[in-house]
């Protein structure tokens, strides 16, 4: 497309500012022949005035003006809207003033006296420089949306893929309450506890679903345990104990294979380890376990405690909190202890009051 005097570029908004109406006119006349619309105001304080107004696609303006000179204007244009190319018109003998313009952001300069080419050249050339980059702003503008759109997208699916996922969760959850009727709820629970520690301690956001995950399915090893040893009315005996224990790992295994519960695998393998070495199956010490399963097994010795069971009933909340806080530094981590011990007592037991019916993994997101 030639540059200047082109039909489509009628809608072409220039702002003329001159002090010397003759000027202003001649320059108007001749822009308006090649389709431009144009105003024309006589000073840098009225160009002010009609910008604010409505901005136009160019400003043309003289540099030597009475109330606010053609390079006041320029700055000020540069902080209102930098989009809008400015033209500088000076004299010959102000060439030094015009270049000076050029590095305060004026777009170019016109000599005085100039020609119609001369003009139509420069106001073409600027005013297909701002249509670039108008362009090039929705351009960046449309990309930008698009990509919300399609990251929103792609947090859509990923939710609707973690809920699915949450779903087998749960239906594992119920048949393993199903195969040991003696701690119906347990899973539960213990998970939101562990969530309501976690939280405490600060575990960073996306890594509290791992351990929700991974206290739901703690005892999901015991799925291949025999049924006369889970249900088993008294104590086990050392061989029977021996295969009990094997839940961790059985558990692992089950897990290990999944690729979205490979990260709560650990924990569920780690999950009977004791802060002082002495747990199973590998003997962890100290933060050689990880912070997951030491946060669970805080919140699975509460739940134990304060619930029913078919050889007891549940025990008072101050004697769990007496058990734990004495069990600090051999069964539990100190640390994950005192900030279980800051939160008030009377939360738990409403916590296991308020779980929801049926339980969702997503409720504990709402904690």
């Amino acid at each position: 497309m030639p540059i200047g005097g082109q039909t489509n570029v009628a809608m072409e908004n220039i702002l003329v500012v001159d002090d010397e109406e003759a000027i202003r006119e001649v320059v108007s006349t001749m822009l308006e022949s090649k389709g431009y619309q144009c105003t024309a105001v006589q000073n840098g304080r009225a160009a002010q005035e009609q910008i604010k107004k409505g901005t136009p696609d160019l400003v043309l303006s003289d540099m030597i003006m009475p109330e606010m000179d053609g390079i006041k204007l320029l700055e000020w244009m540069r902080q209102y809207d930098p989009e809008v190319p400015v033209i500088m018109v000076t004299a010959i003998h102000d060439i030094s003033t015009a270049l000076e313009a050029i590095r305060r952001g004026a777009y170019d300069y016109i000599l005085k006296p100039f020609e119609k080419d001369q003009l139509f050249l420069g106001v073409g050339r600027a005013l297909q420089h701002r249509r670039l980059v108008i362009e090039n702003r929705n351009y960046q503008r449309g990309l930008e949306q698009m990509v919300e759109e399609r990251t929103a997208q792609l947090t859509a699916k990923h939710m609707e893929l973690e809920q699915s996922y949450d779903e087998t969760l749960e239906a594992l959850g119920s048949a393993l309450d199903l195969k040991d009727a003696e701690t119906e709820g347990h899973c539960q629970r213990v998970t939101a506890f562990c969530i309501e520690i976690a939280k405490a301690v600060r575990v960073p956001d996306p890594h509290l679903p791992i351990l929700a995950r991974a206290a739901f399915l703690h005892d999901i090893g015991k799925m291949a345990i025999p049924d006369k040893i889970l249900r088993k009315p008294g104590p086990l005996d050392d061989d029977e104990k021996q295969i009990m224990r094997k839940h961790c790992q059985d558990g692992y295994n089950m897990l290990i294979r999944i690729p979205f519960l490979r990260d709560a695998a650990e924990i569920v393998l780690a999950h009977q380890e004791f802060y002082n070495g002495s747990g199973y199956p590998r003997g962890l010490k100290g933060e050689q376990i990880p912070l997951g399963a030491r946060i669970f097994t805080v919140a699975d010795s509460l739940d134990a405690m304060i619930s029913d069971r078919p050889y007891r009933r549940a025990l008072p909340m101050s004697y769990a909190i007496d058990e734990i806080r004495r069990c600090a530094g051999t069964q539990f981590d100190p640390r994950v202890v005192e900030i279980f011990l800051s939160i008030p007592q009377q939360h738990w037991l409403d916590l296991k009051e308020n779980l929801g019916s049926p339980f969702r993994l997503a409720h504990l997101k709402n904690l």
